[in-house]
């Protein structure tokens, strides 16, 4: 005998869950391995299913559980999807996070530009890979660097017990200044000041002779010496570096974009290939800390300077 029309309708709806994950997840990482833009907006797709997807996707299976007292095929399904949904929320807080999926060797166009301080300066964060930059996992940071000036990463809530604070950032090359913000407040260090309506604080963006754009952030308040339009040659003072934006202490962070600043907001641009030249290290300096036996950071990134500077 065949199955009942209605026996047969409760069989196909029981593969709704894993369906519908299905549906949502497949093009989000097809978009995400596609390189450019579609890339930056499968990781988005992603970033979203995990938020919401996953977790009500795990809710749903968990009273299933609960009620049904026995897990079918199709909710087996759906408990894998769920989790391979869920993964990408984990992204948001820093968990079990990825390398963005842009290569090294067929991003182009790249930047070789000097260090934009001269002074002896720590990587704090740098290089190709997530253990070394945790910038890597998204799209625009993919190649940033955070630069510091020891004594640093010891968790002091003075500005002033940072070796960085206040020192003079320089244009990394010559450029037309394509956006300076100044007036944003240097945050009180120590601790991550979550400054999500204001992430780059106070900031000098250059655009490139390539039609990209470099971006400088976290500057001292009040220490911009550069206004939009005007023209720097390598070397120039553009401000001090500061504590301002989402940081949680004072650095100079630096990367390479393909698209306008202004017309896309950190997180939602192309990160380009950054390398420095000039200078007593490797093109692409890393980054990277340990924890030591009584849980303070140790700094482990490579430590370079300007070559002229340093004579």
């Amino acid at each position: 005998m065949s199955e009942p029309p209605r026996s047969r309708f409760r069989s196909i709806l029981r593969w709704t869950l894993p369906a519908g994950l299905a549906l949502v997840l497949l093009p989000s990482w097809i978009l995400f391995l596609s390189g450019g833009m579609l890339a930056v907006a499968g990781w988005i797709a992603l970033l979203l299913a995990g938020l919401a997807l996953g977790p009500l996707s795990l809710l749903v299976l968990v009273v299933h559980a609960i009620r049904k007292r026995r897990f079918s095929p199709p909710m087996r399904a759906a408990l894998v999807l769920g989790l391979v949904a869920l993964w990408p929320g984990l992204w948001n807080v820093g968990l079990l996070t990825i390398t963005f999926p842009y290569s090294l060797e067929t991003s182009e166009p790249s930047a070789t530009v000097r260090l934009p301080s001269n002074e002896t300066l720590r990587v704090g964060w740098g290089g190709d890979r997530v253990a070394t930059n945790y910038h890597a996992s998204t799209p625009d940071q993919r190649w940033a660097y955070d630069l510091l000036v020891e004594p640093a990463g010891h968790g002091s809530e003075q500005l002033e017990d940072y070796g960085c604070y206040g020192t003079t950032v320089v244009a990394p090359v010559s450029a037309r200044v394509h956006m300076a913000t100044d007036g944003a407040p240097d945050h009180t260090p120590g601790q991550v000041s979550n400054d999500l309506e204001n992430p780059t604080g106070n900031a000098v963006v250059l655009r490139l002779e390539a039609g990209t754009y470099l971006l400088i952030a976290h500057l001292k308040t009040g220490s911009v010496q550069v206004e939009t339009g005007d023209r720097v040659q390598e070397g120039d003072p553009i401000g001090g570096c500061g504590n301002s934006g989402n940081t949680s202490e004072p650095h100079i962070h630096i990367h390479h974009q393909r698209q306008d600043p202004r017309r896309f907001p950190i997180n939602f641009a192309e990160g380009l290939p950054l390398y420095f030249r000039d200078h007593d290290g490797p093109p692409m300096p890393v980054g990277g800390f340990d924890v030591d036996s009584a849980g303070g950071v140790v700094l482990t990134g490579d430590i370079v300077q300007h070559a002229a500077a340093a004579r």
